[in-house]
């Protein structure tokens, strides 16, 4: 028995997404932390300076969260009604936020009572933004209008009324503090200059707008509203650059990534996708239990924090990188070394005699040598090996097969031990690259184990499930088949009839082809 070769394990091309360079760093983070608030969550908002807390805007209250803390620090609770959209100052010292009653209220981050409140607004206002001076507020609401305060003296500078519906979303310029853009469910987003009493830019996104996004340097817009993403070019008039429609239900919230290189995008799917700024193509997707809000990015993308319909806060932490050995291990010197010198080279006439290697036999392989076939498939049905590493399973199934053992295996087996063939066979029949080797182990399990039909109810359970699996399966296979029939058809009438080419001798004696259709 000297002689026994370990059974080959068959590779198989790995499924699922491709690994890339986003890949690697988008599933780089830790386990979400989880945090419940006391409604939907519909911001998050990080400060621009360190420690980098966040504000979180739920039901009538804003929470003020560390970057690792999992009950807020600090907590403004002066509304009356619903909160909405609390956002820091570029110094990260000021936060303002609107409510339903229509009031506008300006926080220190070190008290608890506003320091302004800004009254003008008729109905909720859902957007409030600093401008780049931070010396003024801007303010869009469900009546229709968009305002600038001065912080200074409490005091309302500009109104406009260019949108006909709801103003839900809106940011200022980080260059020009005269600068500030507004999305509105009248489907337009509109560019405002303080110095002006009209918009001087109106793009049509063509769905209601939930949320829009001005890149740093102000050249470039984002909008999101509907299914669609939409890229605007600002220096050109507010030419439409890519229209994205990557997402199944209405995309709500929008954010950049610290190096401006990848855009993110929440929506009512549950799905994060994040994007090239430079292809704007998916580069990854980020999957969450339940509708997002809002979403934010921390500084250099150190944290990601969702924000729920159901209330939770989704926080994710990137992983510390691990600490590389300051020095490798030195290898002792051979044992030649010590005989022939370390600068010894091999001469010609000599003889160079490597210890051969041991090699040891997997636990099923030594079964398999001691023709304890049945053993050897147990050892391959635990569910450690049935889950991790399924292709394992299936080769030494192929391998049973081959040496003609394989009903022996699969014989004289409880209740327990047939259902666990069974749930490895419903698991896997359905892939192709196992399919051949399974389907031949269905037939012979089904042989052995028709005449006990009807004892177990677990088992009988499973065989018509299993029965169901392969009756799906022929479903597919005849609708291939028929799919293939129509190709051919289709391909048979696109042909092109032959032509032939006749030669035929002109007046002069020249030799001239003409094309004859057959």
């Amino acid at each position: 028995m000297a002689g026994y070769k370990p059974v080959a394990i068959q590779t198989y091309p790995v499924l699922g997404e491709k690994i890339t360079q986003d890949t690697l760093y988008w599933n780089n983070y830790k386990t979400p932390v989880q945090i419940k608030e006391f409604g939907a969550v519909s911001k998050v908002d990080f400060s621009p300076q360190p420690p980098y807390n966040y504000a979180v805007t739920a039901s009538s209250r804003i929470h003020i969260y560390g970057r690792y803390s999992q009950e807020p620090i600090k907590t403004f609770s002066r509304f009356k009604d619903t909160a909405y959209c609390a956002t820091f100052r570029q110094d990260g010292r000021l936060l303002v936020a609107g409510s339903e009653d229509g009031g506008v209220q300006l926080f220190d981050i070190s008290g608890r009572a506003p320091l302004r409140q800004f009254e003008g607004h008729t109905k909720a206002v859902h957007t409030v933004d600093f401008t780049a001076d931070k010396y003024h507020v801007v303010s869009g609401a469900d009546d229709y209008t968009v305002k600038l305060w001065d912080i200074p003296n409490s005091k309302e500078i500009l109104t406009f009324k260019e949108h006909s519906d709801y103003v839900r979303c809106g940011c200022a310029s980080k260059l020009n503090p005269d600068l500030f853009v507004t999305g509105s469910y009248d489907h337009t987003v509109k560019m405002f200059d303080a110095r002006t009493s009209q918009s001087v830019i109106s793009v049509e996104h063509g769905q209601p707008v939930e949320s829009v996004l001005l890149f740093p340097s102000g050249g470039l817009l984002v909008s999101a509203g509907g299914r669609y993403v939409k890229v605007w070019d600002m220096l050109k008039g507010g030419q439409l650059l890519v229209s994205l429609k990557n997402h199944h239900k209405t995309v709500t919230c929008l954010c950049l990534s610290s190096s401006g290189q990848r855009l993110l995008s929440g929506s009512l799917d549950r799905k994060v996708k994040v994007y090239s700024t430079t292809s704007y193509k998916v580069v990854h997707s980020l999957d969450y239990a339940a509708s997002i809000l809002s979403l934010a990015l921390a500084h250099e993308d150190e944290t990601i924090v969702v924000g729920m319909t159901n209330g939770i806060l989704s926080v994710k932490h990137r992983k510390s990188e691990a600490k590389k050995d300051s020095l490798p291990r030195r290898r002792r010197p051979a044992y030649r070394t010590f005989i022939k010198g370390k600068s010894y080279m091999k001469q010609r006439d000599d003889i160079l005699i490597n210890r051969p290697s041991k090699k040891h036999l997997e636990l099923y392989d030594r079964d398999l040598k001691n023709f304890r076939v049945s053993k050897a498939l147990d050892r391959v049905l635990e569910p450690s090996c049935t889950i991790k590493t399924p292709e394992v399973t299936v080769s030494i199934i192929k391998e049973l097969n081959r040496r003609g053992v394989l009903a022996n295996a699969l014989a004289g087996r409880d209740e327990k031990e047939i259902s666990r063939v069974l749930n490895f066979l419903i698991r896997n029949l359905s892939q192709p690259r196992f399919a051949p080797v399974l389907i031949n182990a269905a037939e012979i399990i089904i042989d052995i184990y028709l005449p006990v039909i009807g004892q177990s109810p677990v088992v009988d359970k499973k065989f018509l499930v299993l029965q169901g699996l392969v009756e799906k399966e022929i479903d597919y296979q005849r609708e291939l088949l028929e799919t293939l029939g129509m190709m051919d058809m289709l391909f048979a009438t696109m042909t092109r009839k032959d032509s032939t080419l006749v030669w035929q001798r002109t007046s002069g004696g020249l030799l001239e082809n003409k094309k004859v259709e057959s």
